[in-house]
């Protein structure tokens, strides 16, 4: 087993990049996700690892800084909270692009504008299709504990350069403050093997220099590299889907929901059991890629599903993609930083599908 802390989700983010051997990690304050940034203030990483740690004058320079990091093959990473990676969109379409791996964290508040600090799930169009300028994909994780904020650290910067690809952490403010015990993994080193033919390490004896770009102005080789893009893409979804399935295998009634929204869920499937209702849960674990095949694939065999979210409804239109009027998909969302109970879920269950 390995070591036991009482955590909240912020500072298990923070302490998992520097186990996770993050060579630097450049970001800006803002509210719910500062702890991440004081978190590793306090732990000196410089000391511990020889990670970076530098709190740049503004969230667009923090992804930039990112960039230049990432290009020269090392674990780069950042995290902020949706105004601010709002702001930094510009630079990752531009990692996107130059296909250049990094770890990006968003605990989302409530918007739009500057909303609240309030919890939300609200960013989820801008996470999964591309919330910068061109035709890009980021993999995005979904945890829905502490633990997961955790693991999901060197899982993100594992598929990061797996893909050479940007990953995103999509939390939100309940996780983000929460506190729960975790299991921490040991120390890895902060070099690990991989292809560093691409990288900006500078002219050797075998190979020239590398320049890193997203820019190309000849519209036959941007096509061609948007395309390879897209098949880089296509290859996360048939080797990267992740979910998990509770009481979904006699369901008549499928709730799917992510993050915080699917813990809220599970409660409401005991509900729902207890009172003869057969409830299961699908939670998403991969935003992007979705897990659009086995929603389909329960779509043949329920009654309905409900999709659960706090926001105005996002996720639910790839529900709907994936259920492909197979079945009823019916939408709940709170927003604002307000959070539903497993009852109220559990009313609108029974409104929608029972006639309760």
């Amino acid at each position: 087993m390995g070591e036991l802390r009482l955590m909240k989700g912020n500072e298990a983010i923070a302490e998992a990049a520097i186990r996770a051997g993050c060579d630097a990690y450049f970001g800006y304050p803002i509210t719910p996700q500062s702890e991440v940034m004081e978190y590793l203030a306090a732990e000196e990483p410089h000391k511990r690892t020889g990670m970076v740690l530098l709190q740049a004058e503004s969230e667009i320079a923090a992804i930039n800084m990112v960039y230049g990091a990432a290009g020269t093959g090392k674990k780069a990473m950042t995290s902020s909270s949706s105004p601010g990676i709002s702001l930094k969109q510009e630079g990752i379409s531009y990692l996107a692009g130059s296909e250049l791996p990094c770890l990006i964290v968003n605990v989302v508040r409530g918007g739009p504008g500057l909303g609240t600090i309030g919890p939300a799930q609200s960013d989820y169009f801008q996470a999964t299709k591309g919330g910068g300028h061109g035709d890009y994909r980021l993999l995005v994780l979904a945890p829905a504990s502490v633990q997961e904020m955790a693991d999901f650290v060197p899982l993100g910067f594992d598929l990061a350069f797996k893909y050479r690809n940007p990953v995103m952490i999509l939390s939100d403010g309940i996780i983000g403050q929460m506190m729960e015990k975790v299991e921490l993994f040991e120390q890895r080193p902060r070099n690990t093997t991989f292809d560093q033919s691409w990288t900006t390490t500078g002219k050797t004896p075998d190979r020239e220099r590398n320049i890193i770009t997203s820019l190309d102005l000849d519209p036959a080789k941007m096509e061609l590299h948007n395309r390879d893009l897209q098949a880089k893409y296509q290859k996360m979804k048939e080797n990267e889907v992740r979910f998990e399935e509770i009481e979904c295998s006699d369901a008549d009634y499928i709730l799917v929901a992510y993050g915080s929204s699917a813990r809220i869920c599970q409660k409401t499937v005991k509900l729902a059991r207890q009172k003869g209702i057969k409830a299961g849960l699908l939670r998403p674990i991969t935003l992007f890629p979705f897990p659009t095949d086995i929603i389909n694939s329960y779509a043949q065999k329920v009654k309905g599903f409900l999709t659960i979210e706090l926001s105005m409804g996002q996720m639910v239109e790839d529900v709907r993609l994936a259920v492909n009027g197979l079945v009823k998909v019916e939408f709940y969302g709170r927003s604002g930083g307000v959070i539903p109970s497993p009852d109220e879920v559990l009313k609108v269950l029974e409104q929608k599908f029972i006639g309760g």
